[in-house]
């Protein structure tokens, strides 16, 4: 077994102990430019996460981890961040973000769930890839990036 699926596999079994609700707190970051995940995962799954709302983006957080939780391996997660929602993965946000929140992103991160940041967006406020998080892969237009993981079979979720 790979270090990375057993280091993986030992944060979920954390995770379950801790009944899942604050066990994704974490400071690591992990640099993602693609996925681990192959063509055969199983379930492939695509958050989209387009506002600057405390609550909202907690919701989708414990969500994905909640879904990494009981898939394990066996699911392949990206959350894209559009509009207000790119200020959680800036490096330093112009809207507040709880650091906490900022500290759960980082740590699905660091267990393979993809963020993929907007470009149009950071276009519009004047942000380059160095404005983000390391964990953070630029996609060109975030509504094609929700489109082509669709094609590619993720299911899409959207609040």
């Amino acid at each position: 077994m790979s270090g990375r699926k057993q280091g993986r596999r030992g944060f979920l079994r954390r995770l379950a102990a801790l009944g899942g609700a604050l066990g994704l707190a974490g400071t690591a970051r992990a640099h993602h430019t693609e996925t681990h995940f192959d063509e055969t995962t199983a379930h492939k799954l695509v958050y989209q996460l387009n506002k600057a709302d405390p609550g909202y983006i907690g919701a989708i957080l414990f969500s994905v981890g909640e879904m990494l939780r009981k898939y394990g391996d066996d699911i392949e997660l990206v959350v894209t961040v559009i509009g207000p929602g790119l200020h959680l993965l800036a490096r330093e946000p112009g809207r507040p973000i709880p650091p906490e929140l900022r500290e759960r992103a980082a740590s699905l991160a660091q267990y393979g769930v993809a963020f993929h940041a907007c470009g149009n967006t950071m276009k519009a406020l004047g942000w380059t890839a160095e404005d983000l998080v390391d964990y953070a892969r630029v996609v060109p237009i975030g509504a094609d990036d929700l489109m082509r993981l669709q094609e590619r079979g993720f299911a899409y979720i959207s609040w």
